[in-house]
């Protein structure tokens, strides 16, 4: 049951982002050089414009590309905050399935709109908006979905490989557009869509919320060595009488998971982290198109590798994290290498291919390894804390409250980027710089106190404190 639950989140997940990611790729196809694809075949005064899609045909198309980003991520993080509050109170089956059945329907309903012959900006920002929503019904419910089955022992590592999801959605997505930017970019989102509405069917059939409803004892999430055996007997006497009825405990408030400590340093941290990582995730195609001169096609396969070391990164920061026990350091560090590195490909990650490749790895395994450690192994270890005292009704709360905050900033980075970008690409990446730097400062709290816990195991272990 644990590997199925797994599964089938990871492939939840994976949908979610594959329906994400085709906006980033079919940007360039709405507002292409159309000086490139030969002379104006309908003999009109708009020669330069021509084969662009309306209303993104003007001067101001970065702009609109940047309204559309923020419609969709602005809805995202105002919808999260209240979706956590839902999680806790309704069938997390139910509520992830039915999400990811209306998300397909909206992501499939943006690319009808080249079937359709639509040129109206306000129903591509409506279609946008709505499912920005309907998507906040994915993250809470399966981080909530996996930590209800998995306790804390090598959670950092288990769900860093487990969060690969969001990189290999990514990377699905970018490929499946890509497939048919060029020719019917409406297609680019009805996959998509026809893909995540398919795999909430199956969730809906097929995932299992808690360990108690096939007679599974739950994971202990804190057991100290004093109350390893009373933890034992408990867990037998359950299974010896499975049917004997348990007093439910009542979900956490909205200010009750604010309290919990380390809730809020870790969501401002993450409202940094996200808002780079977003940047890219919408704006790297069309970077590379603009900078490197690399087709549509080109420039989103290419794009592709930025999550491949996202995958590597966040597996790294969870194997790191769990050995070290230091989830914050391990993400301070993270933050603080990326920031150069985003300088450097900035200025030499274009000079050869094989450069490229190599600085969009590095730079996606600095950038999404923080953010994945944070939104997986740190919510799902919050939302066990000691301090709830058993209570699992905080997981979807905290979850949303870590997440909704990162997606304010995942609303104002594409945002930024779209109003930056005319004045130099440059630009766009000292204010991503200085988001990594700002990341890093909010977790100097934390930090501290987890190299003083550090100074004082030492201590024991050598002898210097009894």
């Amino acid at each position: 049951y644990r590997g199925l639950t797994l599964v089938l989140t990871f492939l939840c997940y994976t949908s979610y982002h594959l329906s994400r990611k085709p906006i980033s790729i079919v940007k360039s196809q709405l507002h292409p050089n159309c000086s490139a694809l030969g002379p104006n075949p309908r003999n009109d005064s708009n020669s330069s414009t021509w084969c662009s899609w309306a209303p993104f045909d003007g001067e101001n198309y970065k702009e609109l590309f940047g309204a559309l980003d923020n419609a969709f991520l602005v809805a995202y993080a105002i919808g999260m905050f209240i979706s956590g509050i839902f999680g806790e109170r309704l069938p997390l089956r139910y509520y992830l399935s039915g999400g990811m059945v209306l998300s397909g329907l909206f992501t499939a309903l943006f690319g009808l709109g080249y079937f359709w012959d639509i040129h109206v900006l306000w129903y591509f920002i409506v279609v946008q908006v709505c499912n920005g929503l309907v998507q906040t019904t994915g993250w809470p419910a399966v981080v909530a979905c996996v930590g209800n089955w998995f306790g804390k022992g090598k959670r950092g590592l288990i769900m860093g490989i487990w969060n690969s999801h969001t990189s290999v959605g990514n990377i699905l997505g970018s490929l499946i557009a890509g497939a048919w930017v060029s020719s019917a970019w409406g297609l680019s989102f009805v996959v998509p869509g026809i893909i995540i509405t398919a795999v909430g069917i199956i969730c809906f059939f097929f995932l299992v919320e808690y360990p108690e409803d096939v007679d599974c004892s739950p994971p202990l999430h804190h057991v100290s060595s004093t109350d390893s055996q009373w933890a034992c007997e408990s867990s037998m006497d359950r299974s010896n009488n499975p049917k004997e009825p348990a007093e439910e405990p009542e979900a956490i408030s909205f200010l009750g998971a604010l309290r919990i400590p380390g809730v809020v340093e870790f969501s401002l941290c993450l409202l940094f982290a996200k808002l780079v990582s977003y940047t890219f995730l919408y704006w790297l195609p069309l970077y590379i198109v603009n900078v490197a001169h690399f087709g549509a096609k080109e420039a989103g396969d290419l794009s592709t590798l930025f999550d491949v070391g996202g995958i590597l990164g966040g597996i790294f920061a969870g194997l790191i994290s769990d050995y070290t026990g230091g989830r914050a350091t391990t993400c301070c560090v993270m933050l603080v290498v990326a920031a150069p590195m985003l300088f450097l490909y900035n200025h030499v990650g274009q000079n050869g291919i094989g450069t490229s490749i190599a600085m969009l790895i590095i730079c996606g395994a600095l950038v999404n390894g923080p953010y994945a450690l944070i939104t997986t192994a740190v919510s799902a270890d919050l939302g066990t804390h000691e301090s709830l005292k058993g209570n699992a009704k905080a997981l979807s709360t905290v979850t949303a409250i870590i997440d909704g905050t990162g997606s304010i900033g995942a609303a104002l980075g594409p945002l930024l980027a779209g109003l930056i970008s005319p004045t130099g690409w440059n630009n766009v990446f000292y204010m991503l710089i200085a988001a990594d730097v700002l990341a890093c400062l909010l977790l100097t709290r934390v930090v501290v106190k987890e190299i003083r816990g550090w100074c004082g195991y030492m201590a024991r272990k050598r002898g210097y404190v009894r």
